[in-house]
């Protein structure tokens, strides 16, 4: 498996000091069979008075962090090495009936994917429907797998990337009318238009990995990265990245799944004090191959090392 290491820093900048609420931490990614988890430091300044770590609904590994120093800067830094291997032609071994779409899910399966394939946005004049059926040929039959590639391909190839520094997700019939958005927004379009055709899609956040030399070929680096996943009978959740037309998990290193985008946000809080204090945020984030393996794992850095005695256990 090759060694990536990753380092995200967020900085909040203030006009005075201010005293800080609780702050979220989705920064940890997911320990799976084509990425192991082999090193991850957390340094917080100012140090916070608590840090502890938990499982979110969705099996994310959050840590929460509470405070009780005012300071004028408030920065996170975290370190992650892991071990990353995806397919990079994934072939996915799809259950005969689902093959094909259309195809249904198992009544086992139902309970637990119904609120994944549900609507989450209005679609009001049905563009996002008609948009999801020009993927279908005529008769009505085509490979499941050549659909989700055609989909994630065509965002990829008829839309504009442009990074928004506002907070949240664009509406899914704007980024369809305007041909515009983030990697988050083109996430969410992509995910309403799969549960359009009756699949279960959920969003995935994370970071993305440009191979050295490959400049040109992904965008939506130097920050956190969001694609989604769909369910298939017999492959399970499948990742695809319409930002960058990717299909499988090549170059993208998973965090955090949700339902919805607003459910896994990587970092967020509060602070007490007037709104002209809030100087803004910046976000910096590298991803780069690893020489080898770092001298020892750890679960917290310099910043505080409560998180070493509440680490969130491997899933």
């Amino acid at each position: 498996m090759p060694i990536l290491s990753v380092r995200h820093v967020t900085t909040y900048r203030y006009r005075r000091p201010v005293a800080f609420g609780e702050h979220r931490i989705l920064f940890r990614p997911r320990d799976s069979y084509d990425q192991r988890l082999i090193e991850v430091s957390l340094d917080i300044e100012p140090e916070p008075r608590s840090l502890r770590w938990m499982f979110d609904v969705f099996g994310n590994c959050v840590a929460v962090a509470t405070f009780a120093e005012e300071a004028a800067t408030l920065r996170f830094t975290c370190g992650i090495t892991l071990a990353h291997a995806p397919e990079h032609a994934p072939v996915f071994p799809l259950a005969p009936h689902a093959t094909h779409y259309p195809f249904g899910y198992g009544a086992e399966d139902m309970p637990d994917l119904i609120r994944s394939i549900e609507r989450h946005y209005p679609d009001p004049h049905h563009e996002i429907d008609a948009w999801a059926r020009s993927f279908i040929p005529a008769e009505g039959r085509v490979p499941t797998q050549d659909l989700l590639a055609a989909m994630t391909r065509g965002v990829r190839r008829d839309f504009t990337y442009s990074a928004r520094p506002e907070k949240g997700v664009q509406d899914p019939v704007t980024t369809l009318r305007t041909r515009r958005g983030s990697c988050r927004d083109f996430a969410l379009l992509m995910m309403e238009g799969v549960r359009a055709l009756g699949m279960a899609a959920r969003f995935v956040s994370g970071y993305l990995y440009t191979p050295r030399g490959n400049w040109e070929g992904h965008v939506g680096g130097g920050s956190t990265h969001a694609w989604l996943q769909v369910y298939l009978p017999g492959a399970g959740w499948i990742e695809f990245d319409p930002t960058n037309g990717i299909v499988g998990g090549r170059d993208l290193i998973r965090v955090a799944v949700a339902r919805d985008p607003r459910q896994a946000i990587p970092l967020h809080g509060t602070y007490f004090g007037c709104a002209d204090d809030d100087l803004g945020m910046s976000v910096e984030v590298d991803v780069a191959e690893s020489d080898g393996l770092p001298s020892g794992e750890r679960d917290a850095g310099a910043g505080s090392d409560l998180a070493a005695r509440l680490p969130c256990p491997a899933e």
